[in-house]
Order: C-alpha cells, then structure tokens, then sequence
C-alpha cells in the first residue's frame, strides 16, 4: 500500500510539474531537452555498417520518431513497419511499387521511407526542420519538404496514390485532425489509400476511469492538446470514431487491430478516397 501511495503521489508530482511547464509556455522546450538527454544515454550501440547500406540518424533524431534512441530498434521497428504496411496493402490488392507517388506524412528522419529505397515518386514531410534537413542529406531517393502545424501541404490536388502517416494522428488535438484528414484527402487522388495508426485497445490501460466511459461510448479522448505535434500529446481513437465523421470522403477498407508492427500496439487503418 505505501508503495503504491507513493507511486500515485510521483504521477500526481509529475502531472503538476507538466501543468506548470505549459502554463509559463515551457512544455515544448522542456521535452526537447529531456529528448536530448534520453538520446545521450542510448548513443552507444552505433555501428559503421547497416543492411540497408544507408547512413541512420544521431540518436537524438531517433528518439523523436521511435520513443526511444535505440539503435536497433530504429532499424527493427522500420523495418516491421514495412511488413505491416505490405501486409495491409496486400490484402487489398496494392503494393507499395506501383504506386506513382506515396507520402510518408510526419516522416521524421525516415526510419520508414527508408524502407522505399527501390520504389519511385517518394516523398517525405514532416514539422521537424531538422529530420527533413538529415533526409535530403542521407536519403537520395525521395523528395522531403517541411510542413506547418495546420494545412496545406505543398503538393498539388490529387498528386498522390498513397499516403501513410504513422503515429501521426495519435498525437494531434481534434480540430488537427480533422483539418488533415481533409487536407490528406485533397492530395489523394479518387480511389488513392491512406493508412495511419493510432492509439486503440491497446493504450486504454492509460485512460482514467471517466476517460474510459468516454472512449467505450465512441468518442476521441485526447491528453495534452496544448503540446499538438508532440510526443506528450495523446490521442485515443475507438473504432467507432474512426468509421464515423473521422473517415468522411473516404471508405474504411479495414481496421486492423493492433496491427501496427512498428508501433506496437497501434491500430492500423486503411481508407480509400471516394470520388467527388
């Protein structure tokens, strides 16, 4: 019992402490720092030489897009992220190399569209300068551009066949989400897929007990929408929200359960853009 009193009581500490930080406007840069010292501890597993032959990122890149700076889970949790994607993609008769031209939306340093090395038309966008300066640096195949917080992106009205954006919607406020997916489906053309991940059955266990009637009732439960776009922001989708006005002008092709192999224990969902 004291154990667990004390457990509660670190939580609660550490919830005023975040509470603070966002009200004197010091949140975001306080997580970026806390970022660049997990990086520090996960720096030293490096090596010269990778599968794919390509460089990888500094493990303060890594730990923005993979929770973690872990080397080999970088190059492991890409590469289950193809699986899964290929996997989806497949069940419904699609295959990334026929695609004309696919977006990695919220790309990072391209711990995924590494992965598209031999495909064509691939591009890369994400908020993080940076990330997108490593890309174009180290990834000669694809095309990356930074994106704003809101809409638009760069390219034009039905540019794209396939855009997947991978714990992407898990960490945006409501009315973000909704401004992209209709900007996701302003770049898509009639019938191009969409994929993302978000957090479902998988993540409840982080819900309070009200939170958890709310989410069991259908509805989005987002935490920290003050800090959208980053880490800290939390986002819950029921598979109920994601068939209702979540996927307008697209068709739900399939909710994949915790499909999401290199964001475990992410749900994966594939859309198709109607036409009109």
């Amino acid at each position: 019992m004291q154990q667990a009193t004390g457990g509660a009581f670190a939580a609660r500490a550490k919830h005023i402490s975040k509470v603070i930080l966002q009200r004197l406007g010091l949140l975001r840069p306080a997580l970026r720092v806390r970022e660049r010292m997990l990086a520090v501890r996960s720096s030293g597993n490096e090596r010269q030489s990778v599968p794919d032959g390509l460089p990888v990122p500094p493990a303060v890149l890594r730990m923005r897009v993979a929770g973690t700076g872990d080397f080999d889970w970088f190059l492991q949790g890409g590469e289950r992220a193809e699986t899964a994607i290929r996997a989806i993609l497949g069940r419904h008769g699609a295959r990334p190399e026929q695609f004309g031209a696919m977006l990695d939306f919220g790309c990072g340093c391209g711990r995924v569209t590494r992965r598209w090395s031999a495909c064509t038309g691939v591009h890369g966008c994400d908020l993080s300068a940076e990330a997108i300066a490593w890309c174009r640096a180290n990834l000669p195949f694809g095309e990356f551009a930074t994106n704003g917080g809101k809409p638009p992106l760069r390219y034009h009205d039905a540019a794209l066949d396939f855009v997947y954006a991978l714990s992407v919607f898990t960490h945006l406020a409501e009315d973000l989400q909704g401004a992209w997916m209709r900007e996701l489906r302003r770049v898509l053309r009639p019938g191009g897929l969409l994929l993302i991940t978000t957090h479902g059955a998988g993540f409840t266990q982080h819900l309070a007990q009200s939170e958890r009637g709310c989410y069991d009732d259908g509805e989005l439960v987002v935490h920290w929408q003050g800090v959208a776009g980053s880490n800290l922001c939390s986002a819950f989708h029921p598979e109920g929200y994601l068939r209702g006005p979540f996927s307008e002008g697209f068709e739900l092709l399939e909710f994949d359960s915790q499909g999401a192999l290199g964001n475990p224990p992410q749900d994966q969902v594939l859309l198709r853009k109607l036409a009109g």
